[in-house]
């Protein structure tokens, strides 16, 4: 028998059917209020299989009114910064830890009961399965729990995420919008949140080489917040564990379950232990079925699971929407001298070290605690082959307006993601059978503002408030894209609309246009500009351009890669299936070396990939997939679109705890 303590108002509670070598377990929650121990044949959710002893195990010093943790990688990884739930921490016999979370629920008791099946993976089934417990997928999640104790109902909520804990793969500017927060829990300033630091000035400079010449700020900060988003991510995780929400970090979301009439009603984790070769090592884990009657898409800009459900369901075309355009942003956090602080000062550029043809700009924003964030943002439609956003970003950093500010200061964390910027134009229909696409997987990011956290946040409390709907009035997931149309996010997002298109023509007749939308028409012109190419069409052949030489590094301001690396806490387990894919193999040596120069080697900020001589001589592609920060700049950038990204194992990438 397998008790769960867990106090609620009602007997809604994710049931499960899981499945070792020998047996199939099928297990159904009923009510009791008398649940006071766990028997310890609890087998471990974590890797599908059941404890190595099955000695059972006197559990009945648990606190009355804490809920087990059904299901949990990475325990104790969750909230490292502070912001985790008071919890006790127990092991079973096998060594395995069990953490106990305080919920306001009422007990349930699990009877679990076993029959002969082969080998398969476990399946945990809920109400509502969340990809991404980023802003869009934490504010959907909350929202969702909110609406059940506001209409006394219980849906069972669990989100997975692929990095090792809550955050860890977030990576952002950030000044924060605090719009949707507002909305989605009012108290938030009396609750302690890593919001704290107000923009106090708001500065626009455009960069030549040698100096930066001040516009007017287009951004209207006022009211705004510089933060960390990895760190704000946490704090809502902790927001949502409190409703009883299960969240399950270290979890890698890498298929889309559908029933026999293609609707979607989950998805599929990796399975781990598996070597380079494709056998089973000996921590070998079948990978689970997380099932739900409404299933979330909130993985972040190009969303793997997510790009494979617009694809199937044609959900581009459907919402008349343009292809997608990316930018790839590169960032550090330093930390420096108290007398060059300026707390909330927020800075923005254009220009140098870009040419005219090429869109982006940076950024460098006062944190607390003497920490700033300094940044580049490089739109991956640019024409050279040869341009190397890393080594772009180096040199901004010797600009005469930054480097003083960086001087005898220390770099704390590195890290690179792309971010999406075809805005209005770009937005897809984000409803398909059995769920939707939410937060920056769908592009609801406003590039003038670049921001994107609060409309984000927006997409996911407004998908929450339809999946309500669904299962508990019966009503349509349509609701979701009509309730999209009829918000501040489309108002927003429309009247943003050709900022970005603008910059096709070039920087400067860019700038003017912007003006004029920004300035006169306000967002209100007769006229919506197109998109041009999609990005990796947009690479010219090398030939048309000349090969750019990059200082060196000065090992002062700026650091060769791999230095870099180190500073992102950049982890994979080396041997296990490369999740950098090639679609033809021979691509790279037969078409992007002699056409394009080998631009993969240059456009990701990580070395991932290096033409290496073989013993004859040859250059060849090498994947150093261990190093990927998980921008997914290759995803969308090489020329051919040769290069699949697929999730790793859960919990590998990047180690962000305040970018």
């Amino acid at each position: 028998m397998l008790r769960l303590l867990s106090k609620s108002k009602s007997p809604k509670s994710p049931s499960f059917t899981s499945f070792s070598s020998s047996c199939l377990f099928n297990t159904h929650l009923r009510k009791s209020t008398t649940s006071t121990s766990i028997s310890s044949n609890l087998f471990n959710l974590s890797s599908g299989f059941p404890p190595k002893h099955s000695n059972p195990t006197n559990l009945a010093n648990i606190p009355n009114g804490y809920q087990h943790r059904k299901f949990q990688i990475g325990i104790g990884r969750v909230f490292p910064s502070g912001h985790g739930l008071n919890s006790s921490r127990l092991r079973d016999f096998g060594g395995n830890e069990t953490r106990f979370s305080r919920a306001p629920r009422t007990s349930f008791v699990a009877e679990s009961r076993s029959f002969c099946s082969k080998p398969n993976r476990e399946s945990i089934e809920y109400d509502v399965v969340i990809v991404g417990a980023g802003p869009a997928g934490l504010s959907a999640a909350i929202r969702l729990k909110q609406l059940c104790l506001e209409n006394d109902v219980d849906l069972s909520v669990c989100v997975v995420e692929k990095g090792a804990e809550v955050g860890a793969h977030i990576l952002s500017g950030n000044v924060f919008e605090p719009r949707a927060l507002d909305e989605l829990l009012p108290q938030w300033k009396q609750e302690e949140s890593p919001i704290t630091v107000p923009v106090s000035s708001d500065k626009f400079w455009f960069l030549s080489k040698d100096h930066a010449f001040s516009l007017p700020s287009p951004f209207h900060n006022k009211g705004n917040f510089v933060i960390s988003l990895s760190q704000l991510v946490r704090w809502m995780g902790a927001k949502a564990e409190e409703l009883g929400i299960e969240i399950y970090p270290g979890f890698a979301a890498s298929e889309i379950l559908y029933d026999a009439n293609d609707i979607v009603i989950g998805i599929g984790t990796n399975d781990m232990g598996v070597g380079k070769d494709g056998s089973k090592k000996e921590n070998f884990q079948r990978g689970v079925e997380l099932k739900g009657r409404v299933t979330l898409l909130a993985e972040g800009c190009r969303g793997s699971l997510s790009e494979k459900v617009l694809r199937k369901y044609n959900m581009r075309e459907k919402g008349h929407a343009q292809h997608q355009t990316y930018a790839l942003g590169i960032k550090e956090v330093w930390e420096i001298d108290e007398a060059k602080h300026k707390l909330g000062a927020v800075i923005h550029t254009l220009g140098w070290p870009l040419d005219q043809k090429t869109y982006g700009g940076s950024f460098l924003y006062h944190m607390k605690d003497r920490l700033v964030s300094i940044g580049l943002v490089i739109a991956l439609n640019y024409h050279n082959p040869f341009l190397n956003p890393y080594e772009e970003f180096q040199k901004l950093k010797q600009h005469p307006a930054i480097k003083p500010v960086l001087e005898g200061g220390t770099v704390l964390q590195y890290g690179a993601r792309i971010l999406n910027e075809g805005g209005f134009q770009s937005i897809p229909y984000p409803v398909f059978p059995g769920g939707a696409i939410i937060g920056c997987s769908a592009g609801f990011l406003n590039v003038p503002k670049i921001k994107g956290t609060h409309t984000a946040m927006k997409s996911g409390m407004l998908a929450a408030e339809a999946t309500f709907r669904v299962l508990h009035d019966g009503s349509s997931m349509e609701t979701y894209w009509d309730n999209v149309k009829d918000s501040w996010i489309w108002e927003e997002l429309y009247r943003a609309r050709n900022y970005r298109p603008a910059f096709e023509y070039g920087l400067i007749p860019g700038l003017a246009i912007s003006a004029l939308e920004h300035y006169i028409l306000k967002g209100k012109a007769p006229i919506t500009l197109k998109h041009g190419k999609p990005d990796h069409e947009a690479t010219d052949v090398a030939p048309k351009h000349h090969p750019i030489q990059y200082p060196k590094p000065d090992g002062v301001f700026s650091f060769d890669v791999p230095t870099s690396l180190h500073r992102s806490n950049t982890n994979h387990e080396h041997d296990q299936p490369a999740h950098l894919r090639l679609r033809d193999p021979e691509i790279p040596e037969l078409v992007n070396l002699p056409e394009y120069a080998g631009p993969e080697s240059r456009y990701c900020p990580a070395r991932v990939y290096e033409y290496i001589p073989d013993e004859k001589g040859q250059l060849k592609l090498q994947i150093n997939a261990q190093n990927c920060l998980h921008c997914k700049a290759c995803d969308i950038k090489d020329p051919k679109q040769n290069i699949e990204w697929t999730v790793p194992e859960g919990g590998g990438g990047p180690g962000y705890s305040v970018m």
